[in-house]
């Protein structure tokens, strides 16, 4: 006689729930009376830097600022008894650096009138994806802009200047004064142009395993022998971390931007510094569009500084072209560094709050280096 689920050692019922909802990656609460906390799982105390004796001594309303729709919700369902979802929330606490983005679940515990069941769910990840299909639909379009700027504008401009010069010679001093403007202004749209021609580039990248950490010391040595020379530099880098496949003049071309934004914002700021790190995190994985397969992007390079930070209306659209909080910038540069860590097949993302602002990019490793089980996840041997 076979045995039932209920009476086998080693079927579902042999789980204990302790274990289960400890073991899910989502901060759970439960809360009763008052929104007294009654229950809290391990990533809820992970997520409110809180363990479970302090968080059981608290209501809901201690650890979350006030007014947070997390407490409205909780209350509607003590009031209703129905389940009640709402996305895209930013949730403050006195124990969190900065609010974080989540998405709510808000639910009546079964045979325990008055108990709420809270999921909060971040969405830093999924955020991080999307703001990424939106820059490289940005890139697209300033390829096409790039591709009429080329034939357009450049071509007559060149003739215009041509014809100053030409004015030039047969002009007094002070008429020349005019002419040598024209040039210069010439001069200026020109090099504007050059930059933004980059983005039509849409030639493949000639790709090789590139050492991130030879590309952040050449990066270092050239922004502490120039434009960062009074601004300390620290590293903490992963020594394990596996070669990038990419272009190595792109990727000194992007670190070499954020380095040098990072040192712009910072001026002279007294203990202004700058921090490259490296590591591995082998758990973000993209699908790409078009494709059945997920790319893995365990390499983490990230650059951070202690300046003011970035405003926060700024912040939704920091890699669009144009976009700049500097008073003679053209607003291309981080454009162009999302696309070049597109091309890569990787992801960038800002995080900002004063005294702390880090551009954060995701890459893949080189075939070959990735952990035993991320191959095995790509189908590799």
């Amino acid at each position: 006689m076979s045995k039932s689920p209920a009476s086998d050692p080693s079927g579902p019922s042999s789980y204990s729930l302790e274990a289960l909802l400890g073991a899910l990656p989502h901060p759970l609460l439960v809360v009763g009376d008052n929104l007294q906390i009654e229950y809290a799982n391990s990533a809820a105390e992970d997520f409110f830097q809180m363990s479970i004796a302090v968080l059981s001594r608290h209501t809901l309303g201690d650890v979350v600022a006030f007014g947070s729709p997390v407490i409205s919700l909780a209350e509607q369902v003590q009031r209703t008894g129905s389940t009640v979802n709402e996305y895209g929330v930013e949730l403050s606490s006195f124990r969190l650096d900065a609010p974080k983005l989540v998405d709510l679940y808000a639910g009546p515990v079964p045979d325990a009138p008055g108990k709420v069941l809270i999921m909060l769910q971040q969405r830093s990840i999924a955020q991080m994806i999307e703001r990424q299909l939106n820059h490289r639909g940005a890139a697209r379009s300033v390829s096409a802009l790039a591709a009429i700027l080329a034939h357009e504008i450049k071509n007559p401009l060149s003739g215009i200047r041509g014809a100053a010069q030409l004015l030039e010679t047969n002009t007094d001093e002070s008429d020349r004064a005019l002419t040598q403007l024209i040039c210069n202004e010439s001069d200026r749209i020109l090099k504007l142009v050059d930059r933004v021609e980059i983005f039509g580039d849409e030639r493949p990248l000639e790709r090789e395993p590139v050492n991130i950490h030879d590309v952040l010391d050449h990066v270092k040595q050239v922004a502490a022998n120039g434009f960062a020379r009074n601004i300390k530099i620290i590293e903490n880098y992963d020594p394990s971390l596996p070669p990038v496949p990419g272009n190595r003049d792109k990727l000194v071309q992007v670190y070499l931007n954020l380095i040098k934004n990072a040192a712009e914002a910072l001026g002279d700021e007294p203990d202004a510094q700058i921090t490259l790190s490296t590591a591995f995190r082998p758990g973000v994985r993209l699908s790409l569009q078009g494709g059945r397969s997920r790319v893995s992007l365990p390499l983490e390079i990230s650059v951070e500084d202690n300046g003011s930070g970035i405003p926060p209306d700024l912040m939704p659209n920091l890699f669009d072209p144009f976009v700049t909080t500097k008073q003679t910038g053209s607003g291309l540069g981080l454009a162009l560094v999302a696309k070049i860590v597109n091309d890569h097949g990787g992801i960038i993302e800002c995080d900002s709050r004063p005294k702390m602002t880090v551009f954060r990019t995701l890459m893949p490793a080189a075939e070959g280096d990735l952990a035993p089980n991320e191959n095995q996840e790509n189908g590799q041997d």
